[in-house]
């Protein structure tokens, strides 16, 4: 089993070690983070797993609280599974709500972009020659 000191647990998760500090603070971790003889953090490959799954539910905008009391649940073991599925289930839902608005919002964008480019086409302009140019279509 690897272990990893809290500078290298923050370069393998993108987080920085005071995100981490905060993660174990705030009760998000699954289970206290070991220690070295030095008194120094060793994370593991199951908290490093653990950190990336927190990630992900942070960057598709669970809230800590919500992913606090995920992480409650996960560390009182058996028997809620269901509450676990139904929380997930429920953030995934928002998920794809928001995907879906974002995938409307790229599609204005690119319909933006085909009009600029008919453009430049149009009158043999190179692309720099449209730079400031944002009239509605």
């Amino acid at each position: 089993m690897s272990t990893y000191s809290i500078a290298e647990a923050a370069d393998a998760s993108g987080l920085t070690p005071h995100t981490l500090r905060y993660y174990e603070r705030d009760g998000l971790m699954l289970r206290e983070v070991e220690r070295a003889g030095s008194g120094h953090r060793r994370y593991s490959d199951a908290d490093l797993q653990w950190i990336h799954l927190l990630t992900c539910l942070r960057a598709t905008g669970m809230p800590i609280r919500e992913m606090r009391r995920y992480a409650e649940m996960v560390r009182a073991d058996d028997g809620n599974e269901q509450d676990r599925l139904e929380m997930l289930r429920a953030h995934r839902r928002v998920v794809l709500a928001q995907l879906a608005e974002i995938t409307e919002h790229l599609g204005a964008i690119d319909r933006k972009i085909g009009i600029y480019v008919d453009r430049v086409e149009a009158r043999g302009l190179t692309s720099s020659a449209l730079e400031g140019v944002d009239s509605p279509a």
